[in-house]
């Protein structure tokens, strides 16, 4: 029997973007077509973003896409989501979000062990264009140093 892979979605852009401060894993309320079509690899996670609505945590603009077998039962690909954080943590985010310039970005959708649907959360602060500049200078010099030790080794 083939071996699946294991479903895990990344928002590549957020690491570049964003300095992240502290990582959460929060659960996912949805619907029942979306966790067939996360199964599928069909989301999305580039335009997503987090708020805070009468102290509960919600997520906007996390896209999955409709399941094709659905039928009326469908659900909406960019509808709003509540996430699922423990009390304090919750408080403790809400505290930071209300200070200038900290936000909460969604960075990994993935299926644990048991087959729930989670998503890593970052508290972040946004990158200036020189911390860009620098975090791709040194991606670049990584890269330069593997290639140097792999030509080595032969």
């Amino acid at each position: 029997m083939a071996t699946k892979k294991p479903v895990e979605i990344l928002n590549r852009k957020a690491k570049h973007e964003y300095h992240f401060l502290a990582v959460f894993e929060a659960g996912i309320v949805l619907r029942g077509t979306e966790i067939k079509s996360i199964r599928k690899h069909q989301v999305n996670l580039r335009d997503a973003y987090c708020f805070f609505k009468k102290g509960e945590l919600y997520i906007k603009s996390l896209y999955i896409k409709e399941y094709e077998f659905g039928n009326y039962f469908n659900h909406d690909p960019r509808r709003t989501r509540k996430l699922l954080l423990k009390r304090q943590e919750l408080k403790k985010l809400e505290k930071r979000v209300k200070e200038r310039g900290f936000t909460i970005v969604p960075y990994r959708l993935y299926l644990n062990e048991r087959g729930i649907a989670k998503i890593e959360i970052a508290l972040a602060q946004g990158k200036k264009s020189y911390d860009k500049r620098d975090s791709i200078k040194q991606k670049d010099q990584k890269r330069d140093m593997a290639r140097i030790k792999k030509s080595l080794k032969y």
